[in-house]
């Protein structure tokens, strides 16, 4: 269990959470900043004699106020003089000596006076002396400023930092005893458990007692999302977990996750939640630019941060995007930085899967100290396959390399060099293309990270010291690229392959991740337990697999809740929608669109695997049934047309409507229309993805490994797109509806045996009057 009484901080970590002040500036910084840093010690180090001992380790641990305190950290030297010792801090600055006097930064001396105290105590010292040493790195110059202080004077500073920090773990304590209080006391927030919710239940608490994986596919409807909070939050009173991920991939499914907290709320459960929003969601500018110059919220930031802190965890458990902005604006924050400071003290975060698994931009303050109690849920789990394999891989195009070069020619010789060189390369690469338009190899480009890594080191002083000037806002987007290129190396191994492919003109450089389940493994490690769930996480084995599980943990596949008697599934396996039958197919589809949504007035959506597909067959829809009230998914939709596009689908329609969508795309999945919302799909086709470069790589890699490349690479994303088009109609136990799929390829064995088992008491028919046969019995019957 863990114990809210005992603190474990280091002397810097409560220093400067304490002390912090100023601005939030994230313009551009060296990257060799800490290498420097890290040398300017060592020189400093290193010119001393035999009285000064490098990088001393101390550690105290004291009861005070109802707490244990364990605070540690690593004096940069101590200096063992004839008659008094002196602690040594080292710090680097790029700032004229002269410009530095002993009121320079009160965080240094801070940091300084810490250590002198710890080490005084401990050697019983009456005074010490305590040196700040700064290392000039332009000039490497040295100014050193000291200063003697009593015990009794460092105890007063050493527990006045500690006073100011105990408002912070006096709140922790207290909260948790409420929060534990509540737990312990809550019910399942409804009447009665569905079928198959309280076994999932069930499974999600031991799996994370027992700190393991666990895959689930869970039919919609279920209620997976309360069915794998509720006993989560159960856990907490256990001491089985310290802090919920709930991650998604749809801002949808953030929301439900939101609504299962509001109804454990509504229970009594006492529970601090945020839900983290995109950077340029939240962004109260018009720019994205942390600049203290531009921005009034990150200008004095940290003055004002911690304030807005403690008032909104003291005032509020569920911390929406518009809690945030509400604080962020009252107390002039970022809202962004707020939010992310805001993790560290909530005991459940509703997030994108980028905030835990991309290796870019994960939350490196929450995962990269301690030993981690937490809990990750994922939720719509089959969407993590192709999104890991995104974050896992990266892409560089010669152009932008091209262009820069030409704007720096005659103004930086050697940023253009560098660029120059990168360009070359690229134009070998390019010739590697010329017989099949692409190359592919399984080895690193070891020759262009050395190029890249000398182009990062050519960039750094005109991006730190010329920043507006031309070239400067693409030279940054080129220096951070190539950093991610440089990072995404080093997870490189037998999983990836490198391909070069000509593209619009240009050429492509691609670190491709063919198998994430190697690397998602490891970012679970972060965490104790995991739990990945999905309504269409079928073949389940394939998941399990892919999502880097091990072969004893545990998968369940759950039974619909639901009478199988309100879903017609009908398969039209006479019809082929291959792509070079595709134009023979248009009038038959169009006709049994007709005759479904013909039979019973209300709305319905057609699916096809593309938006050409999707275009040819809504125009001869439209030529032979202009009757009919239709609409379209657009290529690029706007957020406002989404939601118009949905806002079609009324509850009790007057006429019938036909929404004509793309399988995969937005309204593929996380739309939610419940009852007479929506009343029947039509899918045409099994969902295969584009045939393309990266899909044929990825079925020779999985070929070679097990076998089964066609069926990783094309088969089972496909059937996915289908399940989760056809989840689209029975959303609650009331609902009833019609399911029509359209292909031959469905009465495949290899398909068949995809289905889910609501699925079993499918109707196969052959013509439009054998539509109207079943759909009039599936009346009768309901």
């Amino acid at each position: 269990m863990v114990n809210t009484n005992e603190i474990k901080i280091s002397v810097r970590n409560l220093i400067e959470f304490v002390l912090r002040s100023g601005s939030l500036d994230t313009s551009f910084r060296s990257r060799s900043r800490a290498v420097d840093g890290t040398r300017a010690h060592q020189k400093v180090q290193k010119s001393k004699d035999e009285n000064y001992e490098a990088e001393v380790t101390l550690k105290h641990s004291f009861e005070y106020e109802g707490f244990t305190f364990s605070i540690e950290g690593r004096a940069d030297g101590i200096i063992k003089e004839q008659n008094i010792i002196c602690v040594d801090e080292i710090k680097s600055t790029t700032k004229p000596l002269e410009m530095i006097d002993e009121n320079y930064n009160e965080v240094h001396w801070a940091q300084a006076k810490f250590y002198a105290y710890i080490y005084a105590l401990q050697n019983e010292l009456e005074n010490i002396d305590v040196q700040l040493t700064y290392f000039q790195l332009e000039t490497e110059f040295i100014k050193m400023i000291r200063k003697t202080f009593s015990l009794s004077n460092l105890k007063q500073f050493f527990y006045d930092i500690i006073n100011k920090y105990i408002i912070w773990a006096k709140f922790t304590s207290e909260w948790c005893i409420i929060r534990d209080k509540s737990v312990k006391d809550l019910v399942f927030p409804f009447e009665k458990y569905r079928i198959g919710q309280r076994e999932l239940a069930v499974s999600v608490y031991r799996t994370i007692r027992d700190k393991k994986k666990l895959f689930v596919q869970a039919p919609t409807g279920i209620g997976k999302t309360i069915s794998t909070l509720f006993p989560t939050v159960k856990a907490f009173s256990e001491g089985h977990t310290s802090k919920i991920f709930y991650l998604t991939a749809k801002t949808i499914t953030r929301q439900v996750a939101e609504e299962a907290f509001i109804k454990m709320r509504e229970k009594g459960l006492r529970f601090k939640t945020i839900t983290l929003t995109a950077k340029e969601k939240v962004c109260f500018k018009e720019e994205q630019r942390c600049d203290p110059e531009y921005c009034e919220y990150a200008n004095g930031h940290f003055n004002r941060v911690n304030n807005a802190l403690l008032d909104i965890l003291k005032n509020e458990d569920e911390m929406s995007r518009y809690v945030i902005e509400a604080y962020s604006k009252k107390h002039k924050v970022c809202p962004f930085e707020f939010a992310l400071d805001l993790v560290t003290w909530v005991d459940s975060v509703i997030a994108d899967y980028n905030y835990v698994f991309d290796p870019k931009v994960y939350l490196r303050g929450i995962f990269d100290f301690g030993d981690n109690e937490y809990t990750f849920l994922i939720d719509e789990a089959h969407n993590l396959v192709d999104r890991a394999r995104e974050m896992f891989s990266v892409t560089l195009y010669k152009k932008p390399f091209l262009e820069l070069r030409r704007v720096f020619k005659d103004k930086e010789h050697n940023i253009a060099k560098e660029l120059g060189k990168i360009n070359a390369y690229m134009l070998k690469l390019n010739k590697l293309c010329e017989e099949d338009e692409f190359h592919m190899q399984k080895d690193i480009h070891g020759d262009l990270l050395y190029l890249l890594n000398k182009f990062i080191s050519a960039s750094e002083e005109f991006l730190v010291t010329k920043q507006g000037a031309e070239g400067h806002k693409e030279l940054l987007e080129l220096f951070f690229l190539s950093l991610d290129f440089i990072r995404i190396a080093e997870f490189y191994d037998e999983r990836y392959v490198s391909y070069i492919e000509k593209e619009n003109k240009d050429v492509k450089l691609k670190m491709f991740c063919l198998d994430p389940s190697y690397l998602l493994r490891e970012a679970i490690k972060q965490g104790k337990a995991a739990i990945f769930f999905s309504a269409t996480l079928s073949p389940i084995e394939y998941f399990k697999d892919i999502l880097g599980g091990d072969e004893e943990e545990q998968m369940i596949i759950l039974p619909s809740p639901f009478d199988k008697k309100n879903l017609c599934l009908m398969i039209a396996n006479n019809i082929s929608t291959k792509y070079k039958d595709r134009e023979n197919s248009y009038n038959r589809i169009a006709d049994h669109i007709k005759t479904i949504s013909s039979r019973m007035k209300g709305n319905y959506l057609a699916f096809f695997p593309s938006y050409k597909y999707m275009q040819d067959v809504y125009e001869r829809f439209q030529e032979k049934y202009s009757e009919y009230n239709t609409i379209i998914q657009g290529n690029i939709m706007s957020e406002e047309e989404r939601e118009a596009y949905l806002s079609e689908f009324k509850e009790n329609p007057k006429d019938t409507l036909i929404g004509f969508a793309v399988m995969g795309g937005i309204f593929g999945e996380g739309i939610d229309l419940k009852g007479d919302r929506l009343i029947g799909t039509i899918i045409v086709g099994v969902g295969l993805p584009q045939i393309c470069l990266e899909r044929n790589i990825i079925k020779d890699y999985f070929n070679e490994k097990n076998n089964k490349g066609f069926d990783y690479s094309y088969t089972y994303p496909g059937m996915n797109k289908v399940l989760q088009a056809a989840g689209r109609v029975i959303r609650t136990e009331k609902d009833k509806g019609v399911v029509l799929l359209i292909d031959e390829r469905f009465n495949y064995s290899s398909y068949r045996k995809l289905f889910p088992r609501e699925w079993n008491n499918n109707r196969t028919i052959k013509s439009e009057q054998e539509i109207i046969k079943s759909l009039e019995k599936f009346h009768n019957e309901n």
